[in-house]
């Protein structure tokens, strides 16, 4: 019999976006695309079969937010960290990078900053990647067109506290941290300024505006500046509890009512706040969404500010921006979940090794640690067993782990298990548990604030357009991962 497929995987329960049920099916492979989907293929039409035993099979997934290469050379963080992407059942890894202090280290120009990036990138990824870019200097704002045309980069991001605040705490030296000259300004009028280049960008290219969107880390400056000296001189406070403290929700949400109004002032019409960590940031972003209806929002949180809470105590290990919250904060995120007023969930994955997390001096002082941790390895675990204890279906879950995010950020051929989207799946056991260990991650982080937390749905196989990178605890395979221009 002619072999019309490569592979065929047998006896899946699909789980797939913009659906109702999970379904009994057969999965059919040629090319790296998904040729066929239904309940019996015969396996004798395939040069090779996989038993997926009853397993679930989710769509690859999209992890939006991720920093390769913040704390670490990038070549070698792009290996371990996308070992540990295809671990959590990750297929797709866009990550935020920006010219400064970490990532290159370097200034200048994205023409000259970006051959340097792919070049480090290429032939190291386990998944397929892209990137996101941060305009930090003026000039950058007109490299944007560039950036979308010849590097298929049509997302860039804003971190609204950086022209006051530093990484990890109070700075006074940001100039220095951005890389940037004594007489420019990361300011509002810069974001301004973004808004109005990606606005001209979409009006230029309709074919693109779509895809052509703006993120905001939504802090502001002068409320941390402030509320951490109250912090750190009341001295009632410790840990994770301190650190939101110091950076208190109200910071977040005026800062959505600023970017939303930059937003409408210049008709900027695709914005997406990311990593949404209180109550008070999603009823801002809702409010906006009310006052703004003509404006595609999109609200991101992440898999960290879903299962961990100021009491965890992985403390210092679970120093993030922004930070995690109190359990009050926690279920707000979870609730907005399942309204469905949250459209993707991320990692926001930047592995931080021991050596720099935290003060070899005062290893438990929050305000000497470095922000940021790994995580995208527990991304669909996470979701799955937190998830399903509160009743979410599993079709929502593949909406805001694949589809979502695919859809928005141009990722055209991704996130659904369909006729002549890449065969992207992740195969879980929803019904095995068990509990996180750093030292089981590919990631080279040493440690996890998610360390002991007991999960339920392990991702036991992914595979990255029809071949396996990672089966049954180990990754196999080569680095196969390609660049993701975008639209794709």
């Amino acid at each position: 019999m002619e072999k019309l497929y490569d592979l065929v995987i047998k006896n899946a329960r699909v789980a797939r976006p913009n659906k109702t049920s999970v379904d009994c099916l057969d999965i059919a492979v040629k090319d790296g695309k998904v040729a066929r989907l239904a309940p019996d293929i015969q396996a004798e039409q395939a040069k090779q079969v996989f038993d997926a035993k009853n397993l679930l099979a989710f769509p690859g997934c999209v992890d939006a937010h991720m920093h390769i290469g913040i704390y670490a050379p990038l070549a070698q963080d792009a290996v371990s960290e996308s070992k540990a992407a295809a671990m959590g059942g990750v297929t797709s890894s866009l990550n935020y990078i920006r010219t400064g202090h970490y990532y290159l280290n370097r200034s200048g120009p994205y023409r000259d900053f970006m051959p340097e990036v792919l070049k480090q990138s290429e032939g190291r990824f386990w998944v397929d990647y892209g990137y996101h870019i941060a305009p930090i200097e003026a000039g950058h704002i007109d490299e944007m067109e560039h950036l979308v045309l010849d590097y298929g980069i049509p997302s860039f991001k804003i971190f609204m506290f950086y022209g006051g605040y530093g990484l990890h705490g109070r700075s006074a030296h940001q100039n220095e941290f951005l890389m940037i000259g004594p007489e420019d300004r990361y300011d509002i009028a810069h974001f301004e300024f973004i808004m109005r280049s990606a606005q001209r960008l979409m009006t230029k290219y309709p074919d693109l505006a779509t895809h052509i969107s703006v993120s905001l880390h939504c802090e502001l400056a002068e409320i941390l500046n402030a509320y951490t000296k109250l912090v750190e001189r009341e001295g009632k406070l410790t840990g994770l509890h301190a650190y939101s403290a110091a950076r208190p929700p109200h910071s977040e949400g005026l800062a959505i009512w600023i970017a939303s109004y930059l937003a409408n002032e210049t008709n900027c019409l695709n914005i997406n706040l990311l990593h949404l960590s209180s109550r008070k940031a999603i009823d801002a972003a809702w409010i906006m969404q009310q006052v703004f209806p003509h404006i595609a929002f999109r609200r991101e949180v992440t898999v960290g500010h879903l299962l961990l809470d100021a009491d965890c105590e992985s403390a210092v290990q679970a120093k993030v921006n922004p930070p995690i919250r109190p359990r009050d904060d926690v279920e707000a995120l979870w609730e907005a979940v399942l309204d469905r007023k949250i459209d993707w969930i991320v990692s926001d994955h930047a592995c931080c090794s021991a050596e720099q997390k935290w003060s070899n001096s005062d290893p438990k002082n929050i305000w000497l640690a470095k922000a940021g941790f790994g995580g995208t390895e527990y991304l669909l675990s996470g979701v799955l067993s937190e998830g399903s204890k509160r009743g979410m279906s599993y079709n929502h879950m593949a909406e805001l782990l694949s589809w979502k995010p695919a859809q928005r950020f141009g990722l055209l051929g991704k996130g659904d298990i369909a006729l002549g989207y890449d065969a992207d799946v992740a195969l879980v056991d929803p019904h095995e548990s068990f509990s996180v260990h750093a030292a089981e991650s590919e990631s080279k982080q040493g440690y996890s604030p998610f360390e002991g937390l007991e999960l339920t749905g392990r991702v036991k196989t992914t595979f990255l357009r029809g071949a396996p990178v990672y089966h049954d605890g180990k990754i196999v395979g080569s680095a196969r991962g390609h660049y993701l221009r975008r639209p794709e």
